[in-house]
């Protein structure tokens, strides 16, 4: 199998690492929000919240290495790249997470 062009390899390591630093983002979100925020007046929400962020980085960290082995070995095959999910789902997760903070906002029971 031929090395691709380094040029290429750096920047499939460099689209890797942006993932990375969007799911450390991410459980860094998740970590901030659990020691940071106050309760929202929902026992438990807080904790899932954060739970959720925390497994939402953890799994795009995966998929990251995942997405970056597939594009390299693409390249070493001189084949097409694979199209790739990854930003649609991100998206979606964090436009699900947006939703559910933006209610409890918005509705959050009174707490003395």
């Amino acid at each position: 199998m031929p090395e691709p062009d380094y040029r290429f390899t750096l920047a499939n390591e460099r689209t890797f690492l942006a993932w990375i630093r969007t799911a450390l983002a991410l459980i860094a979100g998740g970590v901030a929000l659990m020691q940071l925020v106050p309760s929202f007046g929902i026992p438990g929400v807080k904790h899932g919240l954060s739970v959720v962020l925390v497994l939402l980085g953890g799994a795009l960290a995966t998929a990251a290495v995942r997405r970056w082995r597939q594009v390299q070995d693409a390249m070493c095959r001189e084949a097409d790249l694979p199209p790739s999910r990854l930003p649609a789902w991100l998206g979606l997760a964090l436009l699900a997470v947006t939703v559910v903070l933006l209610i409890l906002i918005v509705f959050e029971p009174n707490v003395p």
